[in-house]
């Protein structure tokens, strides 16, 4: 018998699944011959979360004081053990799951091997529960479940010192399963007999029609006779599924009229049925009803906003769907979900009663890829001159996953304002979905920043700041120019130009002497010898030859090229500005190897190959301290700050390690990485911050 007993009280979420609480009981004491892993599966509705919930309220100390453990069957409830890690997927990737795990137990490694070596070599073992596979991933497109049980459940269960549970979708479950040798997993599937809980189904159904618990007072509820006998044919007709159970108390509850409680014809036996059923009971086109339910079971996320649910359905359907809804919320009402969104609540969402609705729906369209373009296109034209900034938060956030389904996502990577205003998460997982070869300059740009826009959880500037100088760096200065010129953001620079050299270990700001006129500001460049252009003016840097190199650039005699004026005054400052003091910008990273100097024009980037380090010569102490500006630097972020005012007016972050940064006195920033060096112009503080 695998549902509650008559000597013991039922789980009081659950209420019922005892062989499986059972076997949940026995993995989690470790019981002689239980299993080191455990899949838990089952269709889509079939109660796989509410089972590892309930089961979880078992495992966590604080949740089972509020049980009557006292109550229940001895053998569904675990003992008291430290709470198991339980890293939720829920709208994550696998590389968040496996760094939240990693996080839990406070592992030191910063790479995915080193993290399952430290899980391996654990001198005791440690319990990890994943629920809710099928929830994971920003974008369903993307089919992120797959990629994390395939990167991170199944290395997991691999692990000899990993007691690991997971809920996990039928296909993946046998994969999953079938990567260990026999003995070390159990798959318990809900559907199979073994498993099943038919009295539960029916008291689940029996205590939803009951007005104690919120049901309404009708004719079929008010009875217990007749609530009783209602609930044990929806439970008998549902099979296995809770969901239906719910679907068909929701169906009878909500449109009561001509529902006849005697009739089993209008009890359903599936998630299909139950919509058509309802359908048909209200006189309406089951068809009528999936097409108004179509843009949920295509919605990404949390739901599509409820102003927004018209205008999709009626591109789906490819006909005025607006009156249908006028007169359909009967219809719809016992498969949806309203929820408010937003801080102040001011925005109301709308999602499918469970993903299983969904699953039903979209299975039946005749092309899911022909109606998701029908949705990108709407989603398009509901963008307020087409400026990504007054969009949706839906749209603006979510239009990837669409077109990414559609087929239509390299097309729409080419708008620097959806780049800066989308969410970074979802949008750059969308991104990453895309075969690179179908990427086109711009997106693969994107796709380099998006590890920073993620990690930093940067706003719309920095974000807009960050794509600017990538774009530049990466020979794309009409999207730079665009991020400028349509956006109508105050960035905190623009960047001047960008050179890709590699082996840049030193830089400085200076000016070249010229016959006429005033002096030509430079930029100087300390690069390996050979570099096509430079100017060889020593040996191995480090050694005493760099003291010739750096008198070739005009700096004092054993100063690198690129060693910014570092006074005490400056430490203090940089450390006012949350920065650590003492690190001059711009120190070199003593390089080894031969030296040589690329000179460069400071404001348009031009080749100065004529002019000699020689005659280059370097700001003053004195102009230094008088510059408005002072700059501090860590390994990758540089921050300029306003002396009067100790304001960061910009933070630098880099993919790849700063090599040597300078600021010029009027504020041109001078910097180098691996991918080689830029110059920005910093955007002076706002005046009234300044004072």
């Amino acid at each position: 018998m695998t549902g509650v007993t008559e000597d013991y009280a039922p789980h009081p979420h659950i209420g019922g699944r005892v062989a499986a609480l059972r076997a949940l009981a026995a993995w989690r004491t470790a019981a002689p011959g239980a299993p080191r892993v455990v899949v838990l599966t089952g269709r889509s509705g079939s109660g796989r979360s509410r089972l590892i919930t309930g089961f979880l309220m078992l495992c966590e100390p604080d949740y089972r004081k509020r049980l009557p453990l006292e109550e229940m069957d001895p053998s569904t409830v675990p003992p008291e053990l430290p709470a198991p890690a339980v890293p939720a997927p829920d709208g994550l990737t696998a590389a968040q799951v496996l760094w939240l795990l990693a996080e839990h137990y406070e592992l030191t490694a910063t790479s995915t091997e080193g993290v399952y070596a430290e899980l391996a070599a654990r001198a005791e073992p440690v319990t990890v529960v994943v629920p809710d596979v099928d929830r994971a991933g920003p974008v369903r497109a993307a089919d992120e479940p797959a990629r994390l049980v395939r990167e991170v459940l199944a290395p997991l269960a691999a692990t000899e010192t990993v007691r690991l549970l997971a809920e996990v979708p039928r296909p993946l479950a046998a994969e999953l399963a079938g990567s260990l040798p026999p003995g070390a997993v159990q798959v318990i599937d809900l559907d199979e007999p073994e498993w099943a809980d038919p009295e539960g189904l029916v008291l689940h159904a029996q205590a939803a029609l009951d007005p104690e618990f919120g049901a309404p007072e009708l004719p079929f509820t008010v009875d217990p006779a007749a609530r009783l006998a209602l609930g044990a044919a929806i439970g008998r007709r549902a099979g296995t599924s809770p969901l239906v159970v719910q679907l068909a108390v929701n169906c009878a509850l909500m449109a009561p009229e001509g529902f006849d409680p005697a009739d089993e014809r209008h009890l359903p036996t599936s998630v299909g049925e139950a919509l058509d059923l309802h359908a048909r009971r209200l006189g309406a086109d089951p068809r009528t009803l999936r097409m108004l339910l179509a843009p949920l079971a295509l919605a990404e996320a949390d739901g599509i906003p409820v102003q927004l649910w018209p205008r999709l359905a009626s591109a789906i359907a490819g006909q005025d769907m607006s009156q249908a809804f006028a007169d359909g919320m009967l219809l719809v009402g016992p498969f949806v979900q309203p929820e408010e969104a937003g801080e102040d609540g001011g925005r109301t969402l709308v999602r499918l009663f469970h993903p299983a609705v969904g699953d039903e729906i979209r299975a039946g369209l005749p092309n899911v890829r022909a109606a998701q373009t029908q949705v990108a296109m709407a989603l398009l034209e509901a963008v307020p001159d087409q400026d990504w900034s007054k969009a949706d938060p839906y749209v603006r956030d979510h239009i990837a996953g669409h077109t990414l389904e559609a087929g239509l996502l390299p097309q729409l990577l080419t708008d620097p304002g959806l780049f800066v205003h989308a969410d970074p998460v979802s949008l750059r997982a969308a991104v990453e979905a895309v075969p690179a070869g179908e990427l086109g300059a711009p997106a693969r740009t994107y796709l380099r920043t998006a590890p920073l826009l993620t990690r930093t959880q940067a706003e719309v500037v920095l974000r807009a700041a960050l794509l600017e100088t990538a774009f530049v760096e990466d020979g794309l200065p009409e999207y730079a120019d665009a991020v400028h010129g349509r956006l109508g953001l105050d960035l905190p620079w623009r960047t001047l130009w960008s050179l890709p050299v590699t082996g840049v270990h030193a830089v400085t700001v200076g000016s070249a002497p010229r016959p006429e006129g005033p002096p030509v500001p430079v930029a100087a460049l300390v690069v390996p010898a050979g570099t096509p252009g430079a100017w060889l003016v020593g040996g191995t840097a480090g050694a005493p030859e760099d003291e010739a190199a750096g008198e070739a650039a005009g700096t004092p005699a054993g100063e690198p090229v690129g060693a910014a004026a570092g006074t005490p005054e400056d430490d203090a400052a940089g450390e006012a500005a949350g920065t650590p003091g003492g690190q001059p910008a711009g120190e070199s990273s003593g390089a080894a190897g031969a030296a040589a100097v690329l000179v460069r024009g400071l404001m348009g980037g031009e080749d100065l190959s004529d002019v000699d380090p020689a005659r280059i010569l370097r700001p003053s102490e004195e102009e230094r301290a008088a510059a408005p500006l002072g700059l501090s630097r860590g390994a990758d972020y540089l921050r300029v700050w306003d002396r009067a005012s100790q304001e960061v007016v910009a933070a630098l972050i880099s993919d790849t390690p700063f090599t040597a940064a300078d600021l010029s006195p009027d504020g041109i920033l001078l910097v180098a990485t691996e991918r080689g060096a830029k110059a920005l112009r910093i955007r002076p503080a706002d005046p009234a911050i300044a004072s």
